[in-house]
């Protein structure tokens, strides 16, 4: 692990290999552990940069106003980077469009894996699947809060439990358990947000976007991708990959190397 100070904040990141940069960014339920099985993979090829977002993991949380994608362009910065390729699971593809919006010329190119957007909505099915599977949980009960999200977003609504690894079970809900205790703190920061969202200016992105989904994941997801892949001019619409759901380069890490090393070439 490696520490570097980033607008203020000492920002935690992980590095290896050699070439064309790509930064890889986590999930919100996640940290930058999820990405264990793409590091060795892409690092033949790239130098492949691994952070944890600010509040999140080993990266501290100063009481001062920041955004998230303002850090990924002076993480770029700190590490004398002029563009590089970003890399982003659900949150972490909400921030990686936001950089690219607001720093487009640091931005090489996109790749989406289960990605949110800024300014999306979650439809009223999202909303009635969290209900009936999860329901309310006490926001200060972390170990009944990663449950929850796990069994939503991990498993997802199209498996059942016993269908999925028990060590990819374990390990999400420990790293979901830190993300929750990181969201809480974060609520007590001001967190700036790109403005207008990226909902809207899709089309404003001209670099090569790749995008796909875990099959299992929330339908919401897969939807999203589609909306990408007709909005953003080019963009590459993956199959959704089957047997996978919200964090999919953790648990389906032999597509998504394959479809990377694909893609970055």
């Amino acid at each position: 692990m490696h520490k570097i100070t980033v607008n203020g904040a000492s920002i935690a990141y992980d590095e290896a290999g050699t070439g064309s940069p790509v930064v890889l960014l986590h999930a919100g339920i996640a940290d930058r552990r999820m990405w264990r099985g793409q590091v060795s993979a892409l690092a033949a090829r790239h130098r492949v940069i691994v952070p944890d977002l600010r509040g999140y993991g080993d990266s501290e949380l100063p009481p001062t106003p920041f955004t998230h994608h303002d850090d990924v362009a002076g993480l770029l910065d700190a590490l004398d980077l002029p563009r590089a390729a970003l890399v982003g699971c659900s949150f972490g593809g909400a921030v990686a469009i936001d950089t690219a919006l607001a720093h487009p010329d640091r931005v090489s190119a996109l790749a989406l894996f289960d990605t949110a957007v800024s300014g999306n909505e979650w439809s009223d099915e999202a909303n009635d699947l969290w209900d009936g599977l999860v329901g309310e949980v006490d926001p200060d009960d972390f170990v009944a809060g990663a449950a929850g999200e796990v069994r939503f977003w991990v498993v997802g609504p199209r498996r059942q439990p016993e269908d999925v690894d028990t060590e990819l079970v374990a390990f999400a809900q420990e790293m979901d358990q830190r993300a929750l205790a990181a969201e809480l703190a974060l609520g007590a920061v001001e967190v700036g947000e790109l403005s207008p969202p990226a909902i809207g200016r899709l089309g404003e992105l001209k670099i090569p976007v790749l995008v796909t989904a875990g099959a299992a994941d929330v339908p919401d997801i897969s939807r999203l991708a589609d909306r990408i892949a007709a909005e953003v001019p080019g963009a590459v619409r993956l199959p959704d990959v089957q047997d996978a759901a919200h964090l999919l380069p953790l648990e389906r890490p032999e597509p998504v190397n394959a479809a990377l090393l694909d893609f970055l070439s």
